[in-house]
């Protein structure tokens, strides 16, 4: 039996592998979080390991608050650039493979086509930055890693956009919501289903694929589409009218540009990956 640490098991993703733990086959799930265990604190996370011996490791686990990273890049820095490239040091020791969640804000938006893999990554925020220097470091200490990049998570757990927007569909009349950033949003219980697909597959075959993928939802919307079909689905009454970023700054640059191809993912795994209007029902059926 396989033994899988599943790290940020509090979060979006987490919780939704959580959710599915069962799909795994042949497979003992240990799921933590900061208050099991701190990622942060190196020798509490190499006695986990010596004690535990995961066979491989899927880390959730980041530093997400996009606009507060831009102040706190200490604690950006520490979670997303110094963390992976550590558990991926304790992985090479223990012989554990390591599947790791990184993002589009790795680019910087500024393309007119789908971002493949091989596309020079240029991020313009802290997170991104971060996040790209997370890759990076993972790859130096653990050069078989499987990165996976997605974009515009949400689920039924914790704060999101989807959530957002069914709060404020129930208490405003009309709300206004930016149409010239576009991107693919993708469900959290999709990604997880794909997850689960990659590590059962290794345990079928025992052959591990390594390297850079992306993963989100197939289809292209802006955030104004996002919420209008939300509030279309929720059936609220809710008028969602698009304003241009400008006139909805952010601390944190948002990427104008941030659909990924998902061509690689679906031909390496054979696997199928769902629209994100499917994603949506789906979410809300679940909530």
């Amino acid at each position: 039996m396989k033994k899988i640490l599943i790290t940020g098991a509090n979060g979006q993703l987490g919780s939704s592998l959580k959710e599915r733990k069962d799909k795994f086959t042949n497979a003992a799930c240990m799921f933590t979080d900061i208050d099991t265990l701190d990622l942060l604190n190196e020798q509490a996370v190499q006695d986990f390991f010596d004690a535990r011996k995961p066979d491989v490791v899927i880390n959730c686990a980041a530093y997400t608050a996009v606009d507060k990273a831009e102040s706190d890049t200490k604690n950006a820095k520490l979670l997303n650039a110094s963390m992976p490239g550590f558990l991926g040091e304790l992985c090479n020791q223990h012989n554990a493979n390591m599947l790791h969640i990184s993002t589009d804000y790795v680019f910087s938006g500024e393309a007119n086509r789908p971002y493949k893999e091989t596309d020079a990554a240029n991020p313009v925020t802290v997170y991104g930055k971060t996040k790209f220097q997370g890759e990076q470091n993972l790859q130096k200490r653990l050069p078989d890693a499987l990165i996976l990049r997605t974009s515009w998570l949400y689920s039924p757990y914790g704060g999101n956009f989807l959530k957002t927007m069914l709060r404020l569909g129930k208490e405003k009349d009309k709300i206004n919501v930016v149409y010239d950033q576009v991107g693919s949003p993708t469900y959290a219980g999709h990604l997880a289903d794909g997850i689960i697909h990659v590590i059962n597959r290794w345990h079928e075959t025992k052959n591990w694929e390594s390297g850079v993928f992306h993963f989100s939802n197939q289809g292209v919307c802006s955030w104004y589409d996002f919420a209008s079909k939300i509030m279309q689905h929720a059936n609220l009454k809710c008028h969602v009218q698009p304003v241009t970023t400008e006139q909805f700054p952010t601390p944190a640059k948002r990427p104008p540009y941030s659909v990924m191809s998902k061509t690689a993912f679906e031909n390496t795994f054979n696997y199928t990956i769902p629209h994100w209007q499917e994603g949506l029902a789906a979410c809300l059926k679940r909530m």
